[in-house]
């Protein structure tokens, strides 16, 4: 399987960098996962809404060129479907069975995600009611896609 993470913004904190490789290193024997980072936009404090989506449709746009046309896309969105880690081990597996083998999750950047990249995502998926910040979600999702190939194998991890 191959799976894309695609973010806006750089990630800077040392210690994220450091938990998400260690994730990135333990799928290597399950998955290539390739991290894909595209720039945010820069933007005063306050916005008015237009402001806003003008934004997010200039980060959507970056991110939608580096989405692969074939893959089966899943954005993080707060308004997305909540799942156990058991349920999304049951989504990829699902995903490899039925011939998707590229898939692409989506982490928008502080405004959240374009209305263009939430028509192109297959799904829409929901960590939690709370907001967190991209680039620790990004922690979480790699840990989260580890446990599924766990799970999915039957393996020690998830309890």
């Amino acid at each position: 399987m191959n799976i894309s993470i695609v973010t806006v913004g750089k990630l800077k904190e040392k210690y994220l960098k450091q938990g998400i490789e260690e994730y990135v290193k333990r799928m290597s024997p399950y998955a290539k996962i390739d991290l894909i980072e595209v720039p945010d936009e820069k933007a005063p404090e306050t916005l008015s809404e237009i402001e806003m989506e003008q934004i997010k449709d200039k980060e959507g746009e970056r991110i939608l060129s580096k989405i692969n046309p074939d893959a089966h896309v899943i954005a993080l969105a707060i308004q997305g479907k909540q799942k156990s880690s058991e349920e999304l081990a049951e989504s990829l597996d699902k995903l490899a069975t039925y011939g998707k083998s590229k898939v692409a999750f989506v982490i928008g950047g502080s405004l959240g995600l374009s209305k263009a990249v939430m028509q192109r995502a297959d799904e829409a998926l929901s960590f939690s009611k709370m907001t967190f910040p991209h680039q620790l979600m990004k922690l979480i999702l790699v840990e989260q896609i580890y446990r599924a190939f766990r799970i999915n194998r039957g393996e020690p991890y998830h309890k």
